[in-house]
């Protein structure tokens, strides 16, 4: 009975901010190393605000599904969302998309059977 009832506490208790914060840290940080490391300078930041959109997206429908208020005085879902599109947006206005077009034509042109 008693572990019953700590578990309906548990399950409808909300996320700590900070753990919340943590998790999101997490996921947006190790994306973004692998794009640094693997990618072209001139492509970092056109991938990494593809990458910030698609996490707002997620964000936004897990937040949708799971039916987050989006009134409250703590940090939801919401939340996430809205700084992952904010910083999305801030990438692709500092990202040169010439880069990414200029990279996107070579490859096209290193493939024998590519036509334009």
């Amino acid at each position: 009975m008693f572990a019953s009832a700590s578990n309906r506490i548990m399950r409808n208790a909300p996320l700590q901010p900070y753990g919340m914060l943590l998790l999101f840290g997490a996921l947006t940080a190790l994306p973004t190393i692998l794009a640094i490391r693997l990618l072209e300078p001139g492509l970092v930041l056109p991938a990494l605000s593809m990458l910030l959109f698609i996490q707002a997206a997620i964000t936004a429908i897990v937040a949708c599904a799971i039916h987050v208020q989006r009134n409250s005085t703590h940090i939801t879902l919401w939340d996430f969302a809205g700084a992952f599109t904010l910083m999305g947006c801030a990438a692709a206005i500092l990202g040169e998309p010439d880069q990414a077009a200029l990279f996107f034509e070579e490859q096209a042109a290193l493939r024998p059977g590519s036509r334009p």
